[in-house]
């Protein structure tokens, strides 16, 4: 098979959505379908032991919150699917953006009772950015939620994107009777606590006394009423502007009971884009070019508590990765041979030997990559557009096993390159400040450290606003500025100075008494 046919068999997507919209439910739902897992895992019980699939680490099974990126992959009607499962919870924003660079599509859950929330805004800020294509699905039907048609103009009013819904909900709550596919014309029929993957009941004429026996009167004549409003005030779908990212179709369900998954995914393999070219630091890359080049989104240790391993999540670009070649690294100008490559589901793998554009392989490593690093056949060239932020809360790192400063140096060390937070070394007395985006990423570090690599710590809160990395195009100016605030100068773990500023008015004022020096707010993995 040659490469553009691999490509078209492929979609890479990412789910997203604010915090207990459903998404991992629906996550489970998808690989249901595809066949990759037997039955649905339990993601909010600690007390039943088939947890989510994607959720696998030990906190995420106690606090029933997804805290890492999963990926999975598996086949569904002759198309290979790469599914990324992201952190919902805001404290875990700078994964789920990073991961967001490895997709091609997202699909967006919201909660029909809830609605638009403040962190599935931010996330389609992201996507906007990139003009990713965005579908909807509208979960949780099976309970009493807002009106369908008030749901869809706050889509188009706080995610600035136009909507087209290609199903539709017959009641919803203690009186919801299905969905009914506006793409495909038929019926899916809710039957309570019965999980199904049954197909729908066409229907070729909506007006058929069919739809009555079938839903009811009330319901079809509502149906009709509900899908004549549709097709007069929104426009006919065009997967053109869908791939532009100016319109998300949208689509209504119930994840946990498997309604409305089925619609969604068939619809998404058909419409949802094949891998795209992609903008690098030379030039835009092509996914069908020969050539491989891929770039790191994401790194974990110890996905096998047993195994201290490290694994570099790559996502294939162009060409054709292999199983045992060598690629130029770009950053460290060598080639590097990966005799270990794997595909995931979830914490599962399996070795891979060849991997194509779109696919997300798991690199073992030992500590050569790191977040936005670009692999090629030899090009000098850098993917770009990986986001990272200044972090928001800052805590210095105390040591409460002086017996285990080995690991904890190490534990710090890894879970800093996996991106769950940066660390800021003081130059004068060697302080270790942490920096996140939210204060929960400070309780996962803290039970991280313990139960892999059984160091014990406590965090300190530390008066700081900003952590800027300085530059200056005059190297005396900025060794005199670096010696003139020695106390307030950091490293970070690339070894990047950093100011680290206590408040935005004393800020302001070094700004504006040391012209010569740059401060940037972010820093480019």
């Amino acid at each position: 098979m040659n490469i553009r046919e691999e490509i078209n068999k492929r979609r890479t997507f990412g789910i997203i959505s604010h915090p207990d919209a459903g998404k991992t439910t629906l996550t489970e739902k998808l690989l249901l379908f595809g066949g990759a897992i037997q039955k649905a895992g339990a993601v909010k019980s600690s007390k039943i032991k088939d947890h989510a699939r994607s959720d696998w680490m030990e906190i995420e099974k106690q606090r029933g919150i997804s805290v890492a990126t999963s990926v999975m992959g598996f086949h569904y009607n002759g198309i290979k699917i790469n599914l990324l499962d992201t952190p919902g919870h805001q404290d875990f924003a700078e994964d789920t953006y990073r991961t967001l660079t490895a997709v091609d599509s997202v699909i967006m859950v919201i909660d029909c009772v809830k609605g638009v929330e403040t962190q599935t805004e931010k996330l389609m800020e992201v996507c906007r950015m990139r003009n990713t294509p965005v579908l909807c699905f509208i979960n949780k039907l099976d309970r009493e939620g807002r009106d369908p048609f008030d749901l869809l103009d706050e889509i188009e009013e706080k995610l600035g994107i136009k909507v087209r819904p290609l199903s539709w909900p017959i009641s919803m709550g203690k009186g919801f009777k299905g969905v009914y596919s506006l793409f495909e014309k038929s019926i899916h029929l809710f039957t309570p606590s019965k999980i199904t993957i049954e197909a729908g009941i066409q229907i070729k004429d909506i007006n058929s006394e069919e739809l009555d026996k079938l839903v009811g009167e009330n319901n079809a004549r509502q149906l009709r009423t509900d899908v004549e409003l549709i097709e007069g005030v929104y426009p006919e779908f065009s997967v053109q502007e869908y791939l532009d990212g100016k319109v998300a179709p949208v689509f209504f369900g119930s994840a946990v009971n498997n309604f409305g998954v089925k619609e969604l995914l068939d619809t998404f393999i058909n419409i949802a884009p094949p891998p795209e070219p992609r903008v690098t630091t030379a030039r835009i890359v092509k996914p069908e070019e020969n050539k491989f080049t891929g770039f790191i989104f994401k790194i974990h240790a110890n996905m096998d508590p047993k195994h201290r391993n490290r694994i570099a999540f790559l996502r294939v670009c162009s060409g054709k990765f292999e199983r045992g070649s060598n690629y130029f690294h770009v950053r460290h100008h060598k080639d590097l041979r990966f005799s270990n490559a794997t595909a995931f589901m979830a914490q599962d793998r399996e070795t891979v030997d060849e991997a194509w554009p779109g696919d997300i392989v798991g690199i073992y490593d030992t500590g050569n990559l790191k977040i936005g690093d670009t692999l090629t056949t030899g090009e000098e060239m850098t993917y770009t557009g990986i986001p990272s932020f200044s972090p928001e809360i800052f805590k210095e790192v105390i040591n409460k096993d002086a017996m285990k400063t080995k690991q904890l140096e190490k534990g710090l060390l890894q879970l800093m390159e996996e991106g769950v937070a940066q660390m800021f070394t003081y130059t004068l007395g060697k302080r270790k400040v942490v920096g996140t985006v939210g204060a929960l990423q400070f309780e996962v570090i803290q039970f991280r450290l313990k139960q892999e690599y059984n160091a014990t710590v406590e965090f300190v809160g530390q008066n700081i606003y900003k952590a800027c990395w300085i530059t200056s195009k005059n190297p005396t100016k900025l060794a005199e500025f670096v010696d003139s605030k020695q106390r307030h100068i950091a490293q970070d773990k690339d070894g990047k100075l950093v100011f680290m500023a206590e408040s935005r008015a004393w800020l302001q004022m070094v700004q504006e008494n040391f012209p010569e020096i740059e401060f940037h707010f972010t820093s480019e993995f």
